[in-house]
């Protein structure tokens, strides 16, 4: 029998007895509800036109600052692992017309967005942002500050790559107002990274780090990832241990989303070095007790930070935030999506950028918004959204709050998910309270967290009228 004792908080501790029966019964599919509905919702329906008049809409709101994603997609090689849309090559000069798409993008976007133009946060992601020279990052970013503003305390974020990022782009990103930064680390054993593809020292991801700390980067971060080829507990430790020495602000532990049906690459891994279900849970506990032992505080269901860490004093006030690039507490209602295949959150409304290219740029020279699908929100979906995201973020709806918010008796509106959150409850992974029929809030205990996503599902329409019982693959696994 798997035992693991883990630790709910940094002042209480809780152990959570889980057994090869309680992991096979919980671990499924599942989406990880970086938006509601997710990804697989949105349709190509949803046209440009669309997307304008969401913008327009989202112009009226002239004094809420924005939330802008912008997508470099290139790498120089390919990690076996990603699940990311990536465009691979090893010649940098052909990337280049890349940023002269986005700068059409910047002007478009901007034309619609005529009274709206301040930003509270800025993510760079990839592929591998850090592709591009200093110089070219430069390039790419100074058309956008043109455009779009940073207000006082804006969060500028970038992922980077520490084989391929220097101090010099350290420097010139510093200059350009940047103050956070996510290092891919994922494992430091060598014989995990050869079969992921992903090569990297401890001195190296160190160097970023000390460089990104000595030029005023704040909330550092390292992402990590369990499930992987060879991975075992006693190695995993190490990583972990590495970087708690490392002094990471916040870290990302992540399972494994092994989705070959989307990224064929990942049929290249070896299979039969992954670690089964109960070893892989067991990677997760020893992530999480190395944390919480180092003093750190567990954030939503996968990220642990610094008790002075913003993202853990949002925790502690209710007030974290979660989107497509992560947990957050940047209040900002309306993400815009900049290259291809971002997704953007505009005025209700779920936008996609075209995946490809080639048909991306065709779009920006005619001038247009360069949109593939999207999705609308109903007033349902919004309610939705709201209790999915309370339980993603701080493991607890406030369900007053919720009937406040949206005008709804939480009861009636939801007497079909109160229901299916029962077994939960009898197994004691969530609270619904003080009358079941008539709760006032709901709350996943400290071994519900583990399974938190699983909990939210009872609350996803879309999974169990369009998913729940269908054999194709969708999502990754809940554990």
């Amino acid at each position: 029998m798997l035992r693991r004792s883990l630790v709910h908080d940094n002042s209480q501790s809780a152990a959570l007895n889980v057994t090869p029966e309680w992991l096979e019964r919980h671990d499924r599919e599942g989406p990880r509800y970086t938006s509601y509905p997710t990804a697989v919702e949105l349709h190509e329906g949803f046209s440009a036109d669309d997307y304008a008049t969401r913008l327009a809409a989202a112009n009226t709101r002239s004094s809420t600052p924005l939330s802008l994603y912008l997508h470099l997609p290139f790498c120089e090689e390919r990690c076996l692992f990603c699940g990311c849309h990536v465009l691979i090559s090893p010649h940098r000069e052909r990337a280049l017309p890349y940023l002269d798409d986005l700068h059409r993008e910047f002007n478009i976007v901007a034309e619609h967005l005529p009274d709206r133009r301040t930003f509270a946060q800025l993510h760079l992601g990839g592929g591998t942002p850090t592709f591009f020279s200093p110089r070219e990052l430069e390039s790419a970013l100074l058309p956008l500050f043109e455009q779009f503003t940073p207000v006082p305390g804006a969060e500028l974020a970038i992922e980077v790559d520490p084989v391929v990022t220097s101090q010099e782009h350290l420097a010139a990103l510093a200059g350009l107002g940047f103050n956070r930064l996510s290092v891919g680390v994922q494992d430091f054993t060598p014989k995990v990274q050869e079969a992921i593809g992903r090569i990297q020292s401890r001195e190296e991801t160190a160097a970023i780090l000390d460089g990104a700390r000595s030029r005023g980067f704040s909330g550092l971060n390292v992402d990590l990832i369990y499930g992987l080829p060879y991975q075992t507990p006693e190695t995993f430790a190490e990583t972990i241990d590495a970087v708690i020495d490392l002094g990471a602000d916040r870290a990302a532990v992540y399972s494994f989303a092994f989705v070959p049906w989307l990224r064929g690459h990942q049929k290249k891994l070896p299979r039969e070095a992954f670690p089964d279900r109960e070893a892989k849970f067991q990677l997760f506990s020893v992530a999480r007790e190395r944390f919480l032992a180092a003093g750190y505080v567990p954030i939503g269901m996968d990220h642990f930070a610094r008790p002075d860490d913003e993202l853990a004093k949002a925790r502690r006030a209710g007030t974290l935030r979660r989107n497509f690039q992560g947990y957050t507490v940047i209040p900002a209602d309306d993400v815009i999506g900049f290259g291809i295949s971002s997704i953007g959150d505009v005025d209700g409304a779920l936008v996609q950028n075209e995946k490809k290219w080639s048909t991306f740029h065709d779009h920006l020279v005619a001038g247009r918004l360069p949109i593939e699908r999207g999705f609308m929100r109903s007033a349902d979906d919004q309610v939705r959204r709201a209790v999915i995201a309370d339980l993603m973020c701080n493991f607890r709806v406030d369900v007053r709050k919720i009937e406040r918010d949206h005008g709804i008796d939480f009861a009636s509106t939801f007497t079909e998910d109160l229901a299916r959150l029962q077994p939960y409850v009898r197994e004691g992974l969530a609270e619904v309270g003080p009358d079941p029929t008539h709760p006032q809030t709901i709350r996943a205990t400290p071994l519900g967290e583990l399974v938190v996503r699983n909990i939210a599902q009872c609350f996803d329409l879309y999974w169990r009228e369009k998913h729940e019982g269908d054999d194709r693959p969708r999502f990754s696994r809940t554990i």
